[in-house]
């Protein structure tokens, strides 16, 4: 495995980020517990959850799942860097007003103790506000979130699906309280969804912030699967697929000249560029993880880099100059 600061910290993390939302739903607690060993086993150190994982009628089952294999012992708690989320309700359906989609610091407070205890746990390493919420001020965000980490109970704060503008803001009110600010943004990247290279992912990189890339595969369809068994996508589903199929089959050839898959191609893309920190991988079975891990040692030349723009253009590089000429 290899290594990376998490952001502008001291932070090592791995280079693969072990998505956990199946686990639960998709993923039977005794797999999970396979595809977490074999994580420790391969150095995968970094590990994203959300206390909404888990369905709308078992909100918080994920991180269930999460702390009884911490409760194991065997030291798998002290082996990773664990990262959760707030923002979301937990209520389904949505009794208490405060339980809509926020991040005030009343709701902040009780998610965070509701994490700790479905965790098992008395510490999170990075704690991410799921999405941002032009409501609440910074002066609000940053007191709370400074709260929690001077009690021990969070180490560091990221963001998840902000905008460059609001990762700039963040930093801006952060520095005037001499705090770090934030350390990472978690955001959707891939070779499907380039637009993140226009304002995002540079202001990321001027400002420390590592980036973390969900949906890395699009939803599995740059996974290769370019013929899914009948039944198993939505129409919409199917509609897009055979819109994109052009592509996908210009991809597929590449990537068998490669003797690469797709997946494994489609995650060491996203690993080129210089603010990102991790994709996430999310496993359903123990043997798509093990796939996986071959993504950290495939290096994509120059050449190779060229032909993904062509099947798949990004937005012509950062903002302004993408547009302005």
């Amino acid at each position: 495995m290899k290594y990376t600061y998490l952001g502008k910290t001291g932070l090592k993390v791995s280079r693969l980020c072990l998505g956990t939302m199946n686990f639960g739903p998709s993923t039977e607690e005794k797999e999970a517990f396979k595809i977490m060993d074999a994580a420790l086993d391969a150095g995968v150190n970094f590990f994203d959850t959300a206390n909404v994982y888990g369905g709308n009628d078992h909100r918080g089952w994920t991180e269930e799942i999460i702390g009884r294999w911490f409760a194991q012992g065997g030291g798998r708690r002290e082996k990773v860097v664990l990262a959760t989320k707030v923002y979301g309700n937990m209520e389904h359906p949505i009794v208490d007003p405060n339980e809509q989609g926020g991040l005030s610091a009343y709701k902040i407070r009780r998610h965070l103790e509701g994490s700790l205890r479905r965790l098992q746990t008395d510490h999170i390493e990075l704690y991410q506000m799921h999405h941002v919420d032009r409501n609440v001020s910074w002066d609000e965000l940053w007191n709370a979130f400074q709260t929690h980490q001077n009690q021990g109970k969070i180490g560091y704060v990221g963001a998840s699906n902000f905008a460059g503008r609001d990762l700039v803001k963040a930093q801006y009110e952060a520095e005037k309280r001499g705090l770090l600010g934030l350390v990472s943004e978690q955001h959707k990247y891939s070779l499907l969804c380039r637009l993140p290279e226009l304002e995002v992912l540079p202001a990321a990189e001027e400002h420390g912030i590592g980036v973390i890339a969900w949906s890395p595969l699009d939803g599995g369809v740059l996974g290769g699967n370019l013929n899914p068994k009948e039944g198993s996508r939505t129409a919409r589903q199917t509609e897009r697929l055979e819109k994109l199929r052009p592509q996908l089959e210009q991809f597929s050839k590449l990537c068998k000249e490669l003797g690469e898959s797709e997946a494994t191609v489609a995650l060491a893309w996203t690993l080129v560029h210089p603010a990102m920190t991790a994709p996430i991988i999310g496993p359903r079975t123990l043997e798509q993880f093990e796939q996986t891990l071959r993504v950290v040692e495939l290096e994509l030349s120059e050449d190779v880099l060229a032909r993904l723009d062509e099947i798949f253009p990004g937005p012509g590089g950062e903002a302004p100059r993408a547009y302005a000429w």
